[in-house]
């Protein structure tokens, strides 16, 4: 009976040891299948998840299925993570009046965040986030703004099809930040958020911009995909010789371009790194304790140009740029 006793005690202290021993289950909340940006961030999360998944945990990576519904669908998916209990969420701050109520419950539940790709560290700090893991969109912008100055542009577009997104609207007053501080100026051009993603209407807005406005010698575009857009609406409106086009992030067609000579840069923040640091950095403070005396962790920026470009597509070829 004694023996009995012994080992029931045993198998209940090993139960115990077990369920503590449980590695994280992580939700990471993302951008839609059809932005080219986010597959680079799924990247950095399928090759995180080998050792997440060998210590017992998982990653469940909830995109939206489009930007045309932007905030109520954010917060929707935030809700969806909270009611399947996971034990780490990997959120992008994009709308913080819509978002941080929402991130605010997870947390009370018990959930640990870590915010990506946008909010940034001071956002992180204000709701207690564990860090911030992407580029800083500000300085981000500050630094396209420059890079136009510097190939000559002095009146440039900042073309945005997700207006009132809070990281896209630090990235459009950065960049009008940076030349302005050159001696140039830029506006912010925002697009109906269904535009994104559709070529036509994109090219045809920026094309009507142009015509409209000759003075204009600069297009930046908030995303890869929206540049190969704008590469159209420039050339429909006859403009390749007289118009530089610049992006926030990179796809292969944009540097295909940068080859070329028919793009002139763009801006990377490295999205696999924000992918594969923000849940590995997450699920070794879940499981381990650990965590990071570095604080926000910085992916960008950096301006890919004719300088650098084939160094750039030698990432491209293994599918992590």
């Amino acid at each position: 009976m004694k023996t009995m006793k012994k080992l029931m005690a045993a198998a209940a202290i090993l139960a115990i040891s077990a369920t503590a021993s449980l590695s994280a289950n992580i939700a990471v909340v993302g951008g839609s299948n059809d932005d080219a940006f986010w597959n680079l961030i799924k990247k950095g999360l399928d090759d995180a998840e080998p050792g997440i998944k060998a210590n017992g945990g998982s990653i469940n990576y909830l995109r939206l299925v489009n930007y045309e519904n932007f905030a109520p669908d954010v917060v929707g998916l935030i809700r969806t993570a909270i009611s399947q209990k996971v034990d780490g969420l990997v959120i992008p701050n994009w709308v913080p009046e819509a978002e941080d109520p929402a991130i605010k419950d997870a947390m009370a539940a018990g959930i640990k965040v870590i915010l990506m790709n946008a909010g940034g560290a001071e956002k992180a700090k204000e709701l207690g986030a564990l860090n911030y893991v992407g580029s800083d969109e500000y300085v981000a912008g500050v630094a396209g703004g420059e890079a136009f100055a510097a190939k000559g542009s002095k009146n440039v577009l900042c073309v945005n099809t997700i207006p009132g997104a809070a990281n896209l609207e630090s990235r459009c007053k950065g960049v009008i930040d940076g030349i302005t501080a050159k001696g140039g100026k830029a506006v912010q051009l925002p697009l109906p958020a269904a535009s994104f993603g559709n070529a036509t209407a994109v090219a045809e807005a920026i094309k009507a911009e142009l015509l409209k406005d000759g003075t204009v010698d600069g297009i930046i575009t908030i995303s890869a995909g929206d540049a190969d857009s704008a590469a159209i609406g420039i050339q429909q409106a006859d403009k390749v010789a007289s118009v530089k086009l610049g992006s926030f992030d990179l796809n292969k067609a944009g540097l295909d371009r940068i080859k070329g000579g028919t793009q002139a840069f763009a801006i990377d923040q490295q999205p696999y790194l924000q992918g594969y640091l923000a849940v590995s950095l997450l699920a070794a403070h879940i499981d381990f304790g650990t965590n990071l005396p570095t604080f926000p962790v910085l992916t960008g920026p950096g301006i890919v140009d004719e300088s650098n470009i084939d160094a750039t597509l030698n990432g491209v070829a293994k599918g992590a740029r």
